[in-house]
């Protein structure tokens, strides 16, 4: 997958995070993931088809998304709850708009599914097209989190 796709992703993510929870994610380097295991403990998955078909998700470990998700809401939560999931389906909906706005500026018409929400360690993520996929990692000051995007059809 060329950097011109995975870098909509990326600053979507930027974007969003800074944006509704005030949290400054730093990048790191992009990988290629080989497994179905997701990297953190609560996950939303989008579904994206158009220009091109697969799949997007994000996967927060516990600290990141607690933090992230307090700052949301203006108070905090110390568990995995109700307000987490769905703060996590919302989180994954806005970064998929972002991310299809900027990719829409290189020609690309693309359209999202209502995103699933996964909790609990060592639960796995199957994308859309299966095989492997993207890992955009991030750190916050509060824990990781990873942006996992599998696509096809996006042409040379």
């Amino acid at each position: 997958m060329e950097v011109k796709f995975i870098n909509p992703f990326l600053n979507g993510t930027i974007s969003v995070l800074k944006t509704m929870a005030f949290v400054e994610p730093k990048p790191g380097k992009p990988y290629l993931k080989k497994d179905n295991l997701a990297r953190g403990d609560v996950s939303g998955i989008i579904g994206l088809t158009g220009s091109v078909t697969g799949s997007m998700a994000l996967s927060f470990s516990k600290g990141a998304i607690l933090k992230i998700v307090s700052n949301m809401l203006g108070e905090e939560i110390k568990e995995i709850n109700g307000d987490i999931t769905d703060a996590v389906g919302e989180i994954t909906n806005m970064v998929s708009g972002v991310s299809r706005k900027e990719l829409e500026s290189i020609g690309l018409t693309i359209l999202a599914a209502i995103p699933t929400v996964v909790t609990g360690k060592g639960h796995s993520i199957t994308h859309v097209l299966g095989g492997p996929s993207i890992i955009i990692p991030f750190e916050t000051d509060d824990g990781s989190f990873v942006v996992d995007v599998c696509m096809g059809g996006m042409g040379k």
